[in-house]
């Protein structure tokens, strides 16, 4: 492996390209709902309004009629992810069919993301509403109805929000912005970008971080699994090494933070502003350097995890930093004991 590809992707910081429309775009998707939730007193349902509000970190690359479909589709996969998740959250031991069950839904999301040509590309966000969903303990049929319910409010409520933009530039007859053409094609045949090999590395790589993360018995072996397939949607070895230590140093430097936060007990109201705070960092940097926004992501994570459901701050810290960090390593691994894969054209 050159070194020059890894050094450019490790140290890159690109172009701001109009982040902050969408890092506004994706707070207000995020904190108007949870501040529903918070206003009718069901915070313990935040989790799964974030997990829909995902829906508004697609298509920035997009506007109009393309952007608004595939945030439609993300939409309705990060939907669909709670709904399987928070039923196998009703099972009497949920933790070996998630990790199983984890690594289906992935090979599935991995071929819609690349004939839909999602941006971002890959199935981080599907996979952490699925697994996320999967782990919130004592979940009956009735709470599994509510939690995607509430997903599918937030996420529609994300495809507005997105959709507003443009509403705004007919209102005021401004001709429309040029999009990139939205991109199809299901069809697995050499020389697509669907390719079964990236899909293997994303099983392969949700098995075993959640078997060793299970295995090690730290907690929260979905935050190992999630951290698994960020080495996989970069587009060459190298990119998806640089990738993986900006995931850990990144959140290294988040957990910090996050614990600066948590120990003062912040009152509910004020971790959802916290979470806004997060929420506008991480979309106005993540396309400029992974690294860097990942200190803004863990605060968000952590954040929205204890206003769900309220953990101990110093097991909530150690399981996020722990579990990344094997999961990311699992990931690299997996990378590089495919790297010829990544070469491969046919």
């Amino acid at each position: 492996m050159s070194g020059q590809p890894f050094r450019e992707a490790l140290l890159a910081f690109g172009p701001h390209n109009g982040a902050h429309r969408v890092a506004v775009r994706a707070t207000v998707s995020t904190v108007a709902p949870l501040l529903v939730l918070l206003a009718i007193g069901h915070s313990e349902l935040s989790a799964f309004a974030a997990f829909g509000a995902f829906t508004s970190l697609y298509g920035r690359n997009r506007v109009h009629l393309p952007r608004l479909v595939m945030q439609l589709t993300a939409a309705g996969v990060l939907v669909a992810g709670v709904g399987l998740g928070s039923l196998i959250a009703t099972l009497p031991e949920p933790t070996w069919p998630m990790i199983l069950g984890g690594a289906a839904f992935v090979c599935l999301v991995s071929i819609v993301s690349d004939a839909e040509d999602w941006h971002p590309p890959g199935v981080l966000f599907a996979l952490f509403a699925f697994s996320g969903s999967a782990s919130i303990p004592d979940t009956t049929l009735v709470d599994a109805g509510v939690a995607t319910l509430v997903a599918g409010c937030a996420a529609t409520f994300s495809v507005l929000v997105g959709a507003t933009g443009t509403a705004l530039r007919a209102a005021r007859r401004l001709p429309p912005l040029e999009s990139l053409p939205v991109a199809r094609d299901y069809r697995l045949r050499p020389g697509r970008r669907v390719q079964l090999r990236r899909v293997a590395r994303y099983a392969i790589s949700v098995l075993l971080a959640g078997a060793l993360a299970t295995a090690l018995d730290i907690g929260h072996p979905y935050w190992a699994m999630v951290s698994a397939v960020v080495p996989h949607a970069s587009g060459s070895f190298p990119a998806g090494l640089a990738r993986g230590i900006h995931r850990i140093i990144g959140t290294t430097l988040g957990v910090l933070l996050a614990a600066g936060v948590l120990l003062l007990r912040p009152n509910d109201l004020v971790l959802v502003l916290l979470i806004a705070a997060a929420a506008f960092g991480t979309e106005l940097l993540v396309g400029r350097n992974y690294g860097i926004a990942m200190i803004f992501v863990t605060p968000l994570a952590l954040l929205a995890v204890h206003l769900a459901t309220p953990t101990p701050v110093e097991v909530l810290l150690v399981d996020r930093l722990v579990e990344s960090i094997i999961g990311t390593l699992v990931g690299i691994a997996v990378g590089l004991a495919t790297a010829r894969w990544w070469h491969r054209v046919t």
